[in-house]
């Protein structure tokens, strides 16, 4: 069985707040650490409960962040930037499971650090219903037949992914108090409760279908000012709702529409403000 990992990091344990996420700051180094023994655990427990090969996505901001020299020697990893297809990378139809490990909530939402990839996002939509990150990704997985069996991060997060998807197993490591202060286990205490999970989602993991994508979907992207829908307009097909700053774009496929988000995020990111 070959397992896919997409790991982000605002879910890992114990992170409240921008300095254990940002490379610039104080706390970033010891995240990172963090991360890299949470998503072993995971990946262990995967070894023992059966599967042959697990292939390892670093989805956090510029994607290099967790220690390859500290990684489960028998993982596969993919780091950096850029990446095609971002947090989903390198998952095809011969996978039989994904798990999101280290997630949180969307935009607009309560959780520790909810966002939807950048803050300039109000919303994503896809034919008018509301996702986040986790609900674009588990559609990408559903493209190709495959199902996200576990989701771990905050219990905001686990909440939200137990509404997305039937039967998913959802790990919760940390209760949120605000946007950045938690209630958090331990490393160790979530590494064991992660490595139980783990197990329990693969066992149960013919319970669990693959979120099947609409075909031909609309992608509409809600931004925080109207620049930014300025500069994520200027890509080819979209075009901003009047009086909005929702920028729309049909697309042929999830795959399509997933590029599209990425293009029109990066764009957005240009906006700045005066003086």
């Amino acid at each position: 069985m070959k397992l896919y990992i997409s790991a982000d990091m605002e879910g890992i344990t114990g992170i409240p707040d921008h300095t254990y996420i940002d490379s610039s700051k104080h706390n970033y180094e010891r995240a990172r650490r963090i991360m890299t023994a949470e998503i072993n655990y995971a990946v262990e427990a995967a070894f023992k409960f059966g599967c042959t090969e697990v292939l390892v996505n670093d989805s956090h901001l510029k994607m290099n962040n967790i220690l390859i020299d500290e990684l489960h020697p028998d993982a596969a990893l993919i780091t950096g930037n850029v990446k095609p297809y971002s947090m989903m990378q390198g998952l095809d139809a011969t996978y039989e499971a994904v798990m999101f490990i280290g997630y949180h909530a969307r935009a607009g939402q309560p959780g520790v650090l909810s966002h939807s990839m950048i803050h300039a996002v109000r919303n994503f939509y896809i034919n008018d219903h509301a996702i986040g990150e986790m609900g674009f990704n588990a559609y990408v997985a559903g493209h190709f037949g495959v199902p996200v069996l576990l989701v771990s991060g905050d219990d905001e997060a686990a909440k939200e992914a137990e509404e997305l998807i039937p039967n998913v197993t959802s790990v919760v490591v940390k209760e949120a108090i605000s946007r950045s202060a938690v209630k958090s286990l331990t490393p160790k205490k979530a590494g064991e409760l992660l490595t139980g999970k783990v197990a329990e989602a693969l066992e149960n993991r013919r319970k669990v279908k693959a979120l099947t994508p609409p075909e031909k979907p609309v992608l509409k992207i809600e931004f925080n000012n109207y620049g930014q829908a300025e500069w994520a307009n200027l890509m080819p097909g979209t075009e901003i709702e009047k009086g909005t700053t929702i920028v729309r774009y049909h697309a042929e496929n999830i795959l399509e529409a997933y590029k599209a988000l990425l293009v029109m995020t990066e764009l957005a990111m240009h906006t700045t403000f005066s003086s």
